[in-house]
Formats: structure tokens, C-alpha cells, sequence
């Protein structure tokens, strides 16, 4: 495919134009350059003497003839007569130039046109010389290194390209610095671009493609604002890495988990045994324990979670999500981020997340916690900016044992009179022990708890004692064989383990 949108041929064209120039406060000129190099373009401005000092560099570096460059003019610079012959004298120039250093441009030049910035040659120059002067330190200090999808793109085409990894005759700018690094590093974070264009240029960074398996030794990986489908060489980092996160970037979990799954109909994980037709065996991800791919456009958990069955921090927020599915294949997972998302529903939901820990719902679209009653591991619970209205909704997850945090603010029962005191006493003996939105209980409100917890006891009683007076009054009916006035009904005989309903009883007891 980068074949077709980018060939080589394309890539190693360079043009060159002055489109027009400005008058900056009626005292010099700027020459507005267009420079293209495939299908790529950007502009660059300078004033006549920023070429004189790039003329007086390439004489001196480069045995550049003196006089290919026109001459100043004192008089009447700035008459749009010498401006505009100027302008096409000066296009001259650079076309001259370009067409003297066919494969590379010497760094001089290369920073005059801002090919270091635009151009594929350019960056992997500048990133080579940048990785020679301080690759060693950075990787000493181990710290997370930053690169632009369109530093990698140049990379990836370069080691397309059939050509010495120095094409410019710099030893610091050779491509093997970049290569014994990108070998070594362990952190690397790749940022993109969200909307537009790259500087002056046409460049749309996030439909670049890049290839990752120049990468041998990373530990972690984040990757924002590039289009998943342009990520190439992903599966290559399993060997190693142990924390990814990508973000604004992928429409589905496959597209980053499983990005064979483009090439083949059917795959399996590695490891498990199939009865159907299978075209592709996939490695799990062996180390990953980490996995961040919020704030994308995630409309499901599809089955590619069987792939990191090491996970144990999982963060799905900002995505689309309605249902919790697949999730019973982490058997590690401890830490679940699924907040900002579309869950209404979340019956049966300790199925899939017996461990947990730690799970933050909030911002979805949940008005019952029935679903949340059995999942004895979890410790912290935000359930805040939900659609909670119920009091009663608390009791299922009043008696979960480990359950210290608890956030529900922003929910429409957070309004209630004396809500957090009515809230604290579902947790009954553990009333003490629990952090609700972000406050520990005080004296005051626990002295108020304990009494509503006397008065919630008192009920239970009270209903307690009227069940059993309600089941002894009904055995004492049986026993006498009272039969109620109704030909068509005849009652069952007594039975200790399960008596009359109270409403077979009442209904003649008048």
C-alpha cells in the first residue's frame, strides 16, 4: 500500500519554487519558497540574506561556485521590478542546488529548506546526529524517548529504499545511530497529530504509515493520535513489552491486539485446540500486564482479549462501550477502568471479574448495582456521575467484605437529606471502614449512623416477629382443618416445611 501512495521514485524527487514574497515593514523583502518532494509540500520564507549566509557556507563546505548566486542590490532593492526579478534569479538557485546533491542535501541546505523537518532524508539526518551527540545518556537514564510518527515514517522508508545508511557524507548523520537505539531503548512514546496539517506543510501525520520492529528491547510503548490501521510491526514488540497504551487511535481492540486479523478470516491463540478451519496460530502477548487504550471509538470487548491473558490493569475508558463481554478470559485482571463509557446493564457481572479490585464505572448510564452484590475482592468502587436514584440500590454492595472507597457523587441520589449517613449505614458494622466520595466518615456522622442502623434493626425485627406470627396463626388453621368457603379450592394438607401462603387464610378469615 505505501508503495502505491508514496514510490520511490517520488520520494527522492525534490522541486523548488518561490511563489511570491512580502514586504516586512517597508525595510526588507521575504521570498516565500514552495518546496515539494513527492507528495509532500511545505513553505519556507527567507530574506535575501539568509541566502547570501547559505551561499557563503556552501562555497566554503561544498566549492559551491561564487557566482551562482545574483548579487545584492543597494538601490531600489525593494522595487517590485528587482523583487520579482530577484525571485525567479533566486529559484534558479536553489533548483541549481537541488539538482548538484540528487540523494542528500548537505545540513546547511538541508536547514534552509526545512528539509530536517519535512523531508524524509532531513529527519533521519537530524535524529541521527541528535541520538549520536545524546542516545547514550538518554538510554543510561532510562527515560521514555519521544518520536513523531512522521520521524518514523522516514525510518520506515528509508530502510525501503536501496541506499548507503549515510547518504550525506556526515558520519554522525548515518541511520545506523538511529538503529543501535531504537535496538536498545525500553520507553518510547509516539504523539501525532489530531487535526490538520504538520507546520507548513500538507503533511497528514496520523495516515502515515510506520513500521515498529525496529524496535527489539521496549518495555513500554504509548501511542496517540495515529491511525491504527498505519501501525505496522506491533507484533513483534510481544517478546518484550510489559505496559502499551494507545489512544485516539483505533476503532476496535483487534485492530491493536490482533492486527492479522486484517490479513486472515479465521485465527486461533497459540496453544488452544480448534475443531474449525483455522488460517493463522497468534501468539498471546506474554508479558503485557499493562493495557491503556482509552479515549477511542471501542464499540465492544471482542475476543482478542484472549490474547493477554496477563493482563492485570486494563483501561477502556472513553470509549463506547454497552456490554461487558470477554472479560472472563483475564484471569489476572485486578484493576478495571471502564468509565465514560455506555454500560446500563451489569447483571452477572462477578462471572467475568471474580479478582477485581479496582473498578471505576463512572459516567456511564447505571440506575441498579444488582450486578455488583458478588464481587467480594473489590476494594474500590467510583460509581459517581451516574444515574443511581434509589437509596435501596446501596444494600447490594453493602455487604461486600473488602469494599473501602466507594465514590457515588453526582448521581441523583446524592441529593437526598442526610445522604451520605443513609448510605454509610448499609455497610452496617463495616460503616466505620468505608471512604465515601473522597471523605472518611466523621464522629458525628457515624454517632448518626449507629442510630439509624438501631432503627433498620428494630424493623427487621418487627418484621420478623409478624412473619412467624403470620406462619404460626396459618399452621394453627391447618391443624383445626378449617377449609375456606370455595368449591372449587380444596387446601393442601399442613406441611412444617412449607406453609399456606397468608393469602389462602385471609381471604376467609373475615
Amino acid at each position: 500500500m505505501e508503495s502505491e501512495v508514496f514510490p520511490d521514485e517520488a520520494i527522492e524527487r525534490k522541486e523548488v519554487c518561490i511563489v511570491g514574497s512580502e514586504l516586512v515593514v517597508e525595510n526588507y523583502t521575504v521570498y516565500i519558497i514552495e518546496v515539494k518532494v513527492g507528495n509532500h509540500k511545505w513553505t519556507v520564507k527567507h530574506r535575501y540574506s539568509d541566502f547570501h549566509d547559505l551561499h557563503e557556507k556552501l562555497t566554503a563546505e561544498k566549492l559551491i561556485d561564487k557566482n551562482l548566486l545574483p548579487p545584492k542590490k543597494i538601490i531600489g532593492k525593494n522595487s517590485k521590478s528587482l523583487v520579482e526579478k530577484r525571485q525567479k534569479e533566486l529559484e534558479v538557485y536553489l533548483q541549481t542546488l537541488l539538482a548538484k546533491f540528487p540523494l542528500a542535501a548537505p545540513k546547511v541546505l538541508s536547514c534552509f529548506l526545512n528539509f530536517h523537518l519535512y523531508e524524509i532524508n532531513g529527519i533521519t539526518a537530524a535524529l541521527a546526529e541528535d541520538l549520536f551527540n545524546k542516545g547514550e545518556q538518554l538510554l543510561v537514564a532510562g527515560q521514555v524517548f519521544c518520536l513523531r510518527p512522521l520521524q518514523l515514517y522516514a525510518i520506515t522508508q528509508l530502510l525501503r529504499l536501496a541506499k548507503p545508511t549515510c547518504a550525506n557524507g556526515d558520519a554522525k548523520a548515518d541511520l545506523g545511530h538511529i538503529l543501535d537505539f531504537t535496538c536498545r531503548l525500553k520507553y518510547l512514546k509516539v504523539s501525532g497529530t489530531s487535526q490538520g496539517s504538520v507546520g507548513s506543510s500538507n503533511i497528514q501525520e496520523h495516515l502515515l504509515p510506520f513500521d515498529l520492529s525496529v524496535f527489539k528491547s521496549l518495555l513500554q510503548i504509548e501511542i496517540s493520535h495515529c491511525e491504527a490501521k498505519q501501525i505496522k510491526g506491533l507484533p513483534s514488540l510481544k517478546p518484550t513489552l510489559a505496559t502499551m497504551g494507545v489512544c485516539y487511535s483505533a476503532s476496535s481492540m483487534k485492530d491493536i491486539l490482533v492486527p492479522e486479523s486484517l490479513e486472515f478470516d479465521h485465527w486461533i491463540v497459540e496453544g488452544v485446540s480448534s475443531d474449525c478451519p483455522v488460517a493463522a496460530v497468534i501468539p498471546t502477548w506474554k508479558n503485557l500486564t499493562t493495557l491503556d487504550m482509552s479515549h477511542n471509538h471501542i464499540m465492544c470487548i471482542d475476543e482478542s482479549v484472549k490474547l493477554i491473558p496477563k493482563v492485570e490493569f486494563l483501561d477502556l475508558s472513553h470509549n463506547e462501550l454497552s456490554l461487558l463481554e470477554n472479560l472472563q478470559h483475564l484471569y489476572n485482571l485486578i484493576h478495571l477502568d471502564l468509565s465514560y463509557n455506555k454500560l446500563a446493564v451489569l447483571e452477572g457481572v462477578h462471572t467475568k471479574l471474580g479478582n477485581i479490585k479496582t473498578l471505576n464505572l463512572a459516567g456511564n448510564l447505571l440506575e441498579s448495582l444488582s450486578g455488583l452484590s458478588k464481587l467480594y475482592s473489590l476494594v474500590n468502587l467510583d460509581l459517581s456521575n451516574n444515574k443511581l436514584a434509589q437509596l435501596e440500590e446501596i444494600k447490594h454492595i453493602g455487604s461486600l467484605p473488602c469494599l473501602e472507597k466507594l465514590n457515588l457523587s453526582n448521581n441523583p441520589l446524592s441529593i437526598i437529606p442526610d445522604y451520605r449517613t443513609k448510605v454509610l449505614a448499609q455497610f452496617w458494622d463495616r460503616a466505620s471502614e468505608v471512604c465515601l466520595d473522597s471523605t472518611a466518615p466523621t464522629e458525628k456522622e457515624m454517632d448518626t449512623v449507629e442510630v439509624l442502623k438501631a432503627i433498620q434493626k428494630a424493623k427487621a425485627a418487627k418484621d420478623r416477629m409478624n412473619t412467624e406470627k403470620k406462619i404460626s396463626e396459618d399452621s394453627k388453621l391447618s391443624a383445626a382443618g378449617f377449609k375456606p368457603n370455595c368449591s372449587s379450592f380444596t387446601a393442601p394438607p399442613s406441611s412444617p416445611s412449607l406453609p399456606h401462603p397468608a393469602s389462602s387464610s385471609q381471604g376467609n378469615h373475615k
